[in-house]
């Protein structure tokens, strides 16, 4: 049976299901935004495409990989990381910690649900949700007064178009396909992108004994744990971005020195003003640089094109591979499915507007860690979300179904 409609409004047709809230996503920031409701007394579901929580964490990422921040500035709203939990957790301790927010919280998440089509409904004064269970094939259709886009930044993964690629005879990947360098040993192993994912993956595949390259295309800021923990803190007491930038800046030449020396050129602005302001994160060593400095890693510019196995790059060199490891992101698809949008998300599947306007629409509708902020960022977008929700709520009829999920 569907839930009923909210007193004074429409109620679901035969086939709809009635919710308040319906948050596509169960990534940290749906989760967050679904249990800020919850303790609010706001009720909303869950559509995961997905079969787990925390997809991305569980079945994208590589094995080595841990959170970067401290664990203090990567607990989801109410629900601090336990005492005794390492201060930077590894993947599989917060992929745990996530599935135990969803239970310690009573979050109604259906998995298997792909979003094809959500859009709002004048006449009825409500978003109209069609999503497909992948399990069955059947397609759903929620009603909701408020929708909150949740599904992330790291939705799509992107790969170049390279002439010749095609015609590789080695292995292809992207960065979310990548498990461990084992096996690897020997093999000339080439990785494009030298964000964080590429630089990682280039030391965890020199450490299991690859012939490692990167290429590095863009400026970088490369900062250690600890340092970039200090600027979390410093920023937590309102210090102004310029004298974090320069305290920062500070002890990275202390720890690396001059990167430029070995590729890594820095851009002019600085690395926290860099998070702040702009799309680009600062690189978290892992211990890459070290590698780099001995050639263990080499460090190479823009390819152009590949013949057969073998790479030409922009200074006209050629190297043959075995193996490409593209680390070159991923792309949002939210606007590949919000039909009605006042501008609230921009052509790139991002929030338009920059924080903290970012994250309120017309309508009813939300956006949750849409704007680049981390999970930093996901938690404050979850209070946001359901203050602004709560204080603007219609009560449901008493006698509304109380079907879970």
């Amino acid at each position: 049976m569907a839930h009923q409609a909210a007193e004074g409004g429409h109620r679901p047709a035969a086939g709809e299901e009635q919710e308040e809230v319906i948050i596509v996503g169960a990534g940290p920031s749906g989760l967050a935004a679904a249990a800020c409701l919850s303790l609010r007394g706001v009720r909303s579901l869950v559509l995961e495409r997905d079969d787990c929580v925390g997809s991305l964490w569980r079945n994208r990422t590589y094995d080595r990989v841990r959170l970067h921040l401290a664990k203090q500035h990567c607990a989801l709203p109410h629900a601090p990381h336990d005492a005794a939990a390492p201060t930077y957790l590894p993947r599989d301790d917060f992929v745990r910690y996530l599935e135990g927010y969803a239970a310690r919280f009573g979050l109604r998440v259906r998995l298997r649900r792909e979003v094809r089509e959500a859009q709002f409904d004048e006449a009825r004064g409500e978003w109209v949700v069609d999503a497909v269970d992948l399990a069955t094939g059947k397609t759903e259709r929620y009603v909701a007064r408020h929708l909150v886009a949740a599904a992330g930044e790291n939705d799509e993964k992107v790969v170049p178009e390279v002439p010749g690629l095609e015609g590789f005879p080695g292995k292809v990947m992207h960065a979310c396909e990548y498990r461990t360098g084992k096996g690897m040993e020997g093999k000339a192993v080439l990785v494009v992108g030298s964000g964080n994912s590429g630089m990682e993956i280039s030391y965890d595949l020199a450490e299991a004994g690859a012939a490692t390259s990167i290429i590095v295309r863009s400026e970088l800021h490369l900062v250690t744990k600890e340092i970039w923990n200090v600027a979390m803190t410093l920023y937590g007491y309102h210090l102004p971005l310029w004298l974090i930038d320069r305290i920062v800046l500070l002890m990275c030449h202390v720890v690396f020195g001059d990167t430029s020396r070995y590729g890594l050129r820095r851009p002019a602005i600085g690395p926290f003003s860099m998070k702040i302001n702009t799309p680009a994160y600062p690189v978290v060593d892992v211990g890459t640089y070290a590698k780099i400095r001995t050639g263990e890693i080499q460090v190479l510019p823009e390819m152009r094109s590949m013949h057969g196995n073998v790479v030409e790059f922009a200074d006209g060199k050629r190297r043959p591979f075995d193996a490409i490891v593209f680390a070159t992101g991923y792309r949002s698809t939210t606007k590949q499915w919000l039909k009605s949008d006042d501008g609230l998300i921009g052509e790139d599947g991002m929030a338009r507007r920059s924080f903290p306007e970012h994250w309120k629409g017309k309508n009813g509708l939300y956006c949750a860690g849409m704007v680049r902020r981390g999970l930093y960022g996901s938690c404050e977008d979850g209070e946001f979300i359901a203050e602004d929700i709560s204080s603007n709520k219609t009560k449901p009829d008493d006698g509304h179904d109380k079907k879970s999920n």
